[in-house]
C-alpha cells in the first residue's frame, strides 16, 4: 500500500497528531517474518520475559523441536523436552494447545491472511496464553494490517496522551472512541503514538507479542 497516502490522511484527521509527524522521522513499520505459526510460538515464548531471557529460551525451544518450529514439530517431542529447554509449565501448555489448535483448524494458520481482523482476534485468542493485545500485535506487524487500534496497549495510551497534551493518561474507553477518525489507518496511528513515546522519553523499541 501506498504508506504515504495512509500518513497523510491521518495528519488530516488528527492535527496535532498532523503536527507531530513531521517530528517523528521516517515511518518504518516492523516486517513480518512469514511463518504465522513460528511467531505466534514465539509470541508465547515471550511473554513476561526481559529480551535476552526470552531470546535464550526461544533458542532452546527451536533446538528442542528439531529447528523447525511447526505445529507438527511441537506435538512430536514430549513435554518434559520443552520444559527441559526452559519453557514453564503454562507456556508449555500454551504453545501445545496453539500447535492442537492449528491442526484441528480452530485456528487456521495457512488461512489466517485471509480472514478479518476480530476473526481473526477471535480464533487467536481462543488459544491458552494468547490475548487481544498479542493477537492485536500479530495483526499489525505480522500480517501488516492498517487499521487496528490496541486502545490497552500503554505504549499507544502514553504517546496519544503526550501528542494531544492531555493532563492525564487516557482510558482505554476514551481512546477507542478517539480513534474513530482515524480509520482506516489506525495503526499507522498506533505507530505514531509509540514514536511519540520514543521521542520524548528514550529510543524506540516496538513491542514484542508479550501478552
Amino acid at each position: 500500500m501506498n504508506f504515504d497516502d495512509a500518513i497523510k490522511a491521518v495528519g488530516a484527521a488528527d492535527p496535532l497528531m498532523g503536527a507531530f509527524i513531521p517530528r517523528a522521522g521516517p515511518y518504518e513499520p516492523r516486517t513480518g517474518a512469514g511463518n504465522y505459526f513460528a511467531t505466534l510460538a514465539r509470541s508465547i515464548l515471550f511473554q513476561q520475559l526481559a529480551g535476552k531471557a526470552a531470546a535464550a529460551i526461544h533458542a532452546r525451544f527451536v533446538r528442542a523441536v528439531g529447528g523447525e518450529v511447526t505445529p507438527q514439530a511441537v506435538l512430536a517431542v514430549d513435554s518434559e523436552v520443552l520444559r527441559l529447554a526452559g519453557l514453564s509449565g503454562s507456556k508449555t501448555a500454551a504453545v501445545i494447545d496453539l500447535a492442537t489448535k492449528a491442526l484441528d483448524g480452530t485456528v487456521p494458520i495457512q488461512e489466517l491472511s485471509h480472514l478479518d481482523d476480530e476473526e481473526i482476534i477471535t480464533r487467536l485468542t481462543a488459544v491458552r496464553g494468547i490475548g487481544r493485545w498479542t493477537a492485536e500485535m500479530f495483526l499489525m506487524f505480522e500480517l501488516q494490517r492498517t487499521d487496528v487500534w490496541p486502545v490497552d496497549d500503554y505504549g499507544v495510551r502514553n504517546g496519544w496522551t503526550m501528542i494531544h497534551s492531555l493532563p492525564e493518561l487516557i482510558k482505554p474507553r476514551e481512546l477507542r472512541a478517539s480513534g474513530e477518525g482515524l480509520r482506516p489507518y489506525r495503526s499507522i496511528a498506533a505507530w505514531y503514538c509509540w514514536r511519540a513515546v520514543a521521542l520524548f522519553r528514550s529510543e524506540m523499541i516496538l513491542p514484542e507479542s508479550n501478552a
